[in-house]
């Protein structure tokens, strides 16, 4: 017999959700906002003291440290998630290249690089439009150096991307 999902999921993983979903609601602001209203008008009755403070202080401490995981928690799942439907969208497009599917595993030096050849390349690409734009069609096939340039760096960066082999 087959379970159903929420079945499948553990109880942290469920608890986490409903939370999640939970404290992000507008009624969780209004009772979060009564509650200060509420802390603070009570402040005379106490005599502003240092239990009074102690009160808010140590309760919105808990709350926060929570509060941190379970945020984390939400948006682990919510990248993971990003990154399998754009996983999905590149698998799925017949010309797009699939060189990035695992960037998240790269090091931050490693999509440094990408990044410049990917800035490069538009900064070429606007180059061959203006000049297209600017010349007739056949004054444009001089520029033929800075496609051919473009190409070599469309194949360099195949060819020395971290973890490709060839």
């Amino acid at each position: 017999m087959k379970k159903n999902n929420k079945n499948k999921s553990g109880f942290f993983e469920r608890f986490s959700s409903s939370v999640t979903r939970a404290t992000g609601s507008t009624a969780a602001f209004i009772t979060a906002l009564v509650i200060v209203l509420v802390w603070a008008v009570s402040g005379p009755v106490f005599h502003y003291s240092e239990t009074w403070q102690l009160v808010i202080n140590t309760g919105t401490t808990i709350i926060t440290f929570l509060m941190v995981f379970l945020i984390q928690k939400a948006q682990n799942k919510d990248s993971l998630a990003i990154q399998l439907k754009l996983n999905e969208l590149v698998a799925a497009h017949e010309f797009a290249s699939n060189r990035l599917v695992d960037a998240e595993n790269m090091t931050e030096e490693e999509m440094r690089i990408i990044q410049k050849y990917y800035s490069r390349l538009s900064l070429l690409s606007k180059k061959e439009k203006s000049l297209q734009e600017s010349h007739s069609i056949d004054e444009a096939t001089d520029d033929s150096r800075e496609k051919k340039e473009r190409e070599a760096l469309k194949r360099s960066a195949g060819r020395n991307k971290p973890g490709n082999k060839q």
